[in-house]
């Protein structure tokens, strides 16, 4: 395995973060991961243009893998050639945005339809 440059993360801090700050994350080959599933094509290219944007806009860009109804994101400081506090801020907005469930707000926006023809994402429980 290639050296960790300064600014990288160790393993048991990763780790430890991640377990408090993005649970539904995970530790793996040097990437921290996140598989989101989707109800289909039209959602998954949803979830992969969220990324996408959020990505360009902090200048810091994930690997994706993506198929039918899943979306898998990865991020690695190439330049630390490790984890770093700027996968950890990416991977927070990504989640915040791609797992927002606006009819749980209360705040006069309702979420998509309960209906399987609208569904989008399939959250967490």
């Amino acid at each position: 395995m290639t050296e960790r440059r300064e600014g990288a993360l160790d393993a048991a801090t990763v780790e430890a973060r991640l377990k408090a700050e993005l649970p539904a994350w995970r530790l793996e080959d040097g990437w921290i991961r996140r598989t989101y599933k989707t109800s289909g094509w039209k959602s998954t290219l949803m979830v992969i243009n969220t990324v996408g944007h959020l990505a360009e806009a902090a200048w810091h860009h994930p690997d994706i893998t993506a198929s039918y109804a899943w979306v898998e994101v990865r991020l690695m400081n190439h330049a630390a050639k490790g984890i770093t506090d700027k996968d950890f801020a990416l991977a927070r907005k990504i989640e915040e945005v791609v797992s927002w469930q606006p009819g749980l707000e209360g705040q006069g926006l309702e979420g998509t339809p309960t209906d399987p023809r609208f569904a989008y994402i399939k959250y967490d429980k």
